[in-house]
């Protein structure tokens, strides 16, 4: 996949004020970016997407595609679903074990070199021009690289400048339009994964059945994602907590008996979640997904709220760009980061609840959710889709009651680390979402 007008870019020694302007300029080709380009593409808008690598690319990731994932897709967008999930295995640290099951799919699984590829073509089916092989290494708003006040100055690593009336940053975790804009985040999880193909009597056992372990640190939880003959395996815990976490996925893999068969993959990735406080804007750049730090707190999925998050950003993108200056801007700025706050926002709110309570009481939860209906019903809804986890609060009083009394019960907890966008070293980056 690469870009069509690739001259239509400008060249390095082109004077500023004679090259072309994008409408919108996204960075990053993952669910956010290819959601925010489609969004501002079918709109009408002359848009360029940039991602530094070559589509398909693997990214560190489980796959889950929940209800709120599938509902944000473009009109028409087939799933390349490599499984249906009928049924959920929970195990605490590896005991009491018990599995769920629905008459219904709860959720699909996909590996993300297909997904995000595909999500990339329908944006370009939209009109937006994709330029693979393209490392954004700053953007400014101000100064000789940029012609007036309602335009953004994108440079590229090799020094190209591209133009742009509006530009989304959705270029991962450790996003370089995220800290231009100043993004803060309060939690920073390590996640390790590995892909482990097996032969077809084990991938039996597992088809149509995932299993979630709620681990050993604080916080922590693993899984297992059946995906054909490949199972997805992985772990993730509170940064700072590497050699544990590692321990936690090779006791993880042995205890399921799949020791003796070989990784083709083994990757890890840090997932970061905003603080409350934290810029979604600056001038005419928005940030979104990742780069955004949105993802949910407690179970880290970051899918549903990339793409959710995308699609808002692509439209007030728009509306920057016709932005004549920049008070109106701003005025579009603000109305994203409300619209954001809102929705992702309040849920992320409620994720930071549970995930306080759950590193307390991990036993609590498993109990709850293999144990009582309601419970069960409930983890069926939220990844289904008919419901979120700050909908459930709002709009049931025996779970809005029982999570006030278990918020009474917990004690903050002291293991997150405030406003530090980098990992600590010999800890992996990029873009998250499980």
């Amino acid at each position: 996949m690469s870009s069509e007008n690739a001259d239509a870019v400008g060249e390095p020694d082109e004077p500023v004020r004679d090259r072309p302007v994008w409408d919108v300029v996204v960075v990053g080709g993952g669910p956010a970016g290819a959601s925010a380009a489609y969004a501002a593409a079918v709109a009408g808008r002359q848009v360029l997407l940039l991602e530094k690598a070559e589509l398909p690319r693997y990214k560190t990731c489980g796959g889950g595609i929940i209800g709120p994932s599938r509902d944000s897709l473009p009109p028409g967008f087939e799933l390349p679903l490599l499984d249906r999930v009928h049924a959920v295995t929970f195990s605490l640290n590896g005991k009491l074990t018990r599995t769920r099951r629905s008459k219904r799919m709860l959720f699909g699984l996909i590996n993300r070199p297909e997904f995000d590829a595909g999500l990339v073509e329908q944006a370009q089916k939209a009109g937006a021009v994709l330029r693979t092989g393209a490392t954004v290494s700053r953007v400014e708003q101000h100064g000789p690289a940029v012609p007036d006040r309602r335009t953004v100055a994108v440079v590229l690593a090799d020094g190209e400048t591209v133009l742009a009336r509006a530009v989304v940053g959705a270029d991962g975790s450790a996003s370089r339009i995220g800290a231009h804009v100043g993004v803060k985040l309060d939690q920073v999880d390590l996640g390790l994964e590995a892909e482990i193909p097996v032969p077809a009597t084990v991938a039996e056992d597992w088809a149509g059945r995932v299993l979630i372990d709620w681990g050993p640190i604080p916080g922590s939880y693993g899984w297992v994602f059946p995906k054909g003959q490949t199972l997805t395996v992985g772990v993730i815990s509170a940064r700072g907590e590497g050699a544990a976490t590692k321990r936690y996925l090779e006791d993880f893999i042995a205890r399921l008996g799949l020791a003796g068969f070989e990784p083709a993959i083994s990757s890890g990735h840090l997932t970061r979640c905003r603080s409350d406080d934290s810029p979604l804007s600056r001038g005419r750049v928005l940030v979104c997904g990742d780069a955004a730090g949105l993802l949910e707190p407690w179970t880290r999925e970051g899918i549903s709220f990339a793409l959710r998050s995308g699609r808002l950003a692509g439209e007030w993108a728009v509306r920057i760009s016709e932005a004549h200056d920049a008070v109106d801007a701003r005025r579009q700025a603000l109305n994203y980061a409300f619209a954001i706050k809102a929705g992702l926002g309040v849920e992320m709110g409620v994720g930071r609840r549970m995930l306080a309570i759950f590193e307390r009481r991990p036993g609590l939860f498993h109990a709850a959710i293999t144990g009582l209906r309601p419970a069960w019903r409930a983890f069926a809804d939220i990844t289904r889709g008919s419901t979120t986890l700050a909908g459930l609060v709002r709009t049931h009083g025996v779970a809005r009651r029982a999570l006030e009394a278990l918020d009474r019960r917990a004690e903050p907890s002291e293991r997150r680390e405030s406003s530090r966008p980098m990992g600590e070293p010999g800890e992996p980056s990029g873009e998250s979402s499980a």
